[in-house]
C-alpha cells in the first residue's frame, strides 16, 4: 500500500479563513434569527394584543353593568313605602318574604334592611335576621351620606370581599334605618376561571378586588406579579418584571409567559388586566423560525460539503508531497548523521590541538625551567659541602642552617614541578570558586623562569579583597599564560618592555593585559584558529582560538584592541561569583 493511500483524506482541517466564513456565517445566522424572533414576535402580539383588549373591554363593560344595575336597587327599596312602614312601626312580619320575593326578581345575593341602631330586621337571607352590622363601613357611610354608597368591605383581609350598596331610609330629613344589597361578583370570577382567562380587577390603590385566581384577591397586583420572576437571570437583570404596561407588556406567570392588556372601567377608578397566553404567538414565531433554521442549516451543510470537496482535493496533493518530504527527510537523516559524525571527530581534534597547544608552551619553557632547576641544584651542592666541613668541626647549628637552605631550595622545585604538572593535564569539567587574584599570581609563578630570563616589567593592579568567578582553575590558568605569553611576545624586541595586569571587578569580572608592543593588525581574525604573526615554527595560531573558546565556555568573553599610543590590550570578561552576603548587601 502506498504512503498516499494510508492517509485519511477526512483528517485533515479546514484553512483559516474557512473557519472564519463558518463562524461568520454562524454568527449572520444567530443575528438573523434574533431579529427575526424580535420582529415576528411584535408583529404577531400586536394581533393579539387587539384581541386582548377587545376581551378586556367586553369583561370591563359586563362587570360595570353588572354593578350599575345594582346600583339602582337600594334606591328604589329607599322609597318603598312598605319598608318606611316597617321601621316606623317596627313590624317586620312580612318584610323578609318581600327582600325575598324582589332579590329572587332581580337576581341580586342578599338584600338586608337595618334599623338606626345597625340592627338586621329584615333579609332576604333569614339567617341573618337579628345580625348587628353597626361596626360594618357600609352601615357608616350610608348613614353620612345622602345618596346610595358602595362599599368593598373586607380589603384588609386575605378572605372573600364583599360589594355592597346601602342607602338610608329617611322620614323627613331622620334616618330610620338603611337599605343594603349584597352584589354577588362571584358570577363574573366564575365565568373568567370556566374560560380558562387569567382576569385581575385592581382599585386605585392596585389592590385586586376581583380574579380568576382567588388567590390575588386583597393583594397588589405589583406584589402578584413580583411573586413569579420570570426563570431567566438575564431577563430579571434586564428589568422585564417593571410594573408599567406601556414599558413591559410581558410578564412570567402561572409558570408561562403572557401579553399583559389593562383598560380603565369607568367605575371607581378601577382597572381590569387581561393576561391572555403567548403560546399560539410562540407557536407561528416557532414555525418561520425553524424553517428560517433549516434553510441556514442547508446552506452551511452546502458550504461545508463544497469545502470538504475542496479539502480532499487538497489531502490528495499533501500526501503526495509528504511521500517525497519523508524521502528527503530520510536523506537528511543520513547527511546529519554523518554532520554529527564529523563534529565529534572535530571536537576530539580540537581537544587534542589543545592539549598540543599546552605541551608545545611547556616545551618552549623547559628550558627555563631547566636553567631554575640548575640553580637551585648546584646552591645545594654548595650548602652539603659547606655543611659536611661544619659537622666534622662540630659546628652542629651552622650546619643545621644549611639544612634549612637546602629544604627551602627543594620546596622550590616541587612548586615549579607542581606548576608544570597541573598546567600539563587536561582540565575537569567541574566549575569551582577560584580568586582570580591567585589565579594571576599562580601563572606569574609558572612563568616566572620565562620571565626571569627577560628585562620586561611586569606592573600589576589587583585589588585588595578577593575576585571571585565560577572556572575550571586549569583552564582559567591557561587562557592567563597564553595572554602572558603573547604579551611577552609582542615586546621582545622593545627597548623598555612593560606588561601591565589589570583587574577589576563589578558585575562583571575584567582581567586586561597590556604590553608595549607594535599593536595588532586585524584583531577580528586574531582569534581564529591557525592565524598567527609570529614567524614559522614559532607557533601554529591556536593559542587566542582555544582561549577565547574556553572564555565562552565559562560564560564571558575575550577580546583585543590597540592601546594609545602604542601597544595591545587583551581583556578578559568573566561573570561575578557573588556569594549569599555579597548578594545581601547589593
Amino acid at each position: 500500500m502506498s504512503d498516499s493511500a494510508r492517509i485519511p483524506i477526512f483528517h485533515t482541517t479546514m484553512s483559516a479563513w474557512m473557519r472564519l466564513a463558518v463562524l461568520a456565517f454562524v454568527a449572520f445566522g444567530l443575528a438573523l434569527m434574533v431579529v427575526t424572533n424580535q420582529y415576528l414576535t411584535q408583529r404577531f402580539s400586536e394581533t393579539q394584543r387587539t384581541e386582548s383588549q377587545l376581551r378586556a373591554a367586553l369583561y370591563a363593560g359586563n362587570m360595570v353593568t353588572l354593578l350599575r344595575q345594582q346600583s339602582l336597587v337600594p334606591l328604589l327599596l329607599a322609597r318603598d313605602p312598605v319598608f318606611v312602614t316597617a321601621l316606623q312601626t317596627k313590624d317586620y312580619t312580612s318584610t323578609s318574604q318581600q327582600l325575598i320575593e324582589v332579590a329572587t326578581d332581580i337576581r341580586v345575593d342578599t338584600i338586608e334592611l337595618l334599623d338606626v341602631d345597625g340592627r338586621v330586621v329584615a333579609s332576604s337571607e333569614r339567617r341573618n335576621i337579628g345580625a348587628n352590622r353597626s361596626e360594618q363601613s357600609y352601615y357608616s357611610n350610608a348613614l353620612r351620606e345622602s345618596g346610595t354608597i358602595f362599599t368593598v368591605s373586607g380589603e384588609e383581609d386575605s378572605g372573600p370581599l364583599g360589594f355592597h350598596y346601602a342607602r338610608k331610609v329617611v322620614q323627613g330629613n331622620t334616618p330610620i334605618g338603611v337599605i343594603v344589597v349584597a352584589v354577588d361578583m362571584r358570577q363574573l370570577e366564575v365565568s373568567w376561571r370556566n374560560r380558562n382567562d387569567l382576569v385581575a380587577v385592581t382599585n386605585t390603590s392596585d389592590t385586586v378586588v376581583l380574579a380568576s385566581n382567588t388567590r390575588w384577591r386583597s393583594n397588589t397586583l405589583t406584589n402578584v406579579l413580583a411573586s413569579e420572576p420570570p426563570p431567566s437571570t438575564v431577563r430579571r437583570a434586564l428589568g422585564l418584571t417593571r410594573n408599567s404596561v406601556e414599558d413591559n407588556p410581558y410578564v412570567f406567570l402561572d409558570e408561562q409567559w403572557l401579553l399583559r392588556t389593562e383598560v380603565k372601567t369607568g367605575f371607581r377608578g378601577w382597572r381590569l388586566t387581561y393576561f391572555s397566553s403567548l403560546t399560539g404567538v410562540r407557536a407561528r414565531v416557532n414555525a418561520i423560525l425553524a424553517l428560517e433554521l433549516t434553510g441556514l442549516a442547508l446552506l452551511l451543510a452546502m458550504f461545508l460539503f463544497l469545502a470538504n470537496k475542496r479539502l480532499q482535493r487538497q489531502s490528495r496533493l499533501i500526501a503526495e508531497e509528504s511521500g517525497q518530504l519523508r524521502r528527503l527527510n530520510a536523506r537528511l537523516s543520513e547527511e546529519i548523521e554523518e554532520r554529527q559524525r564529523v563534529e565529534r571527530n572535530l571536537e576530539v581534534a580540537e581537544q587534542s590541538l589543545e592539549q598540543a597547544s599546552k605541551l608545545a608552551a611547556i616545551g618552549q619553557m623547559s628550558a627555563a625551567v631547566s636553567h631554575e632547576l640548575n640553580q637551585p641544584l648546584a646552591a645545594m651542592r654548595t650548602y652539603l659541602a659547606g655543611a659536611r666541613l661544619l659537622l666534622e668541626r662540630d659546628r652542629k647549628d651552622e650546619a643545621l642552617s644549611s639544612f634549612h637552605r637546602i629544604d627551602d631550595l627543594l620546596e622550590r622545585m616541587g612548586t615549579i614541578t607542581k606548576q608544570m604538572k597541573s598546567y600539563a593535564r587536561k582540565g575537569s569539567d567541574a566549575l569551582s570558586l577560584v580568586d582570580l587574584r591567585d589565579a594571576v599570581d599562580g601563572s606569574l609563578a609558572m612563568m616566572a623562569p620565562q620571565l626571569g630570563q627577560t628585562s620586561v616589567d611586569i606592573r600589576k593592579s589587583l585589588p585588595a579583597t578577593p575576585v571571585m568567578v565560577r572556572a575550571d582553575p586549569v583552564r582559567l590558568d591557561q587562557i592567563i599564560i597564553n595572554l602572558l605569553r603573547n604579551a611577552l611576545d609582542a615586546v621582545s624586541d622593545v627597548d623598555d618592555p612593560v606588561i601591565d595586569i589589570l583587574l577589576v571587578q563589578g558585575r562583571q569580572v575584567s582581567l586586561s593585559v597590556r604590553d608595549n608592543g607594535h599593536g595588532i593588525d586585524d584583531a577580528e581574525a586574531l582569534f581564529e584558529p591557525f592565524y598567527t604573526t609570529k614567524k614559522p615554527g614559532e607557533g601554529v595560531g591556536l593559542g587566542l582560538a582555544i582561549s577565547a573558546g574556553i572564555a565562552n565556555e565559562l560564560g564571558g568573553r575575550l577580546f583585543a584592541r590597540n592601546a594609545e599610543p602604542h601597544g595591545a590590550v587583551f581583556e578578559l570578561q568573566l561573570p561575578r561569583a557573588m556569594d549569599n552576603s555579597t548578594q545581601a548587601a547589593e
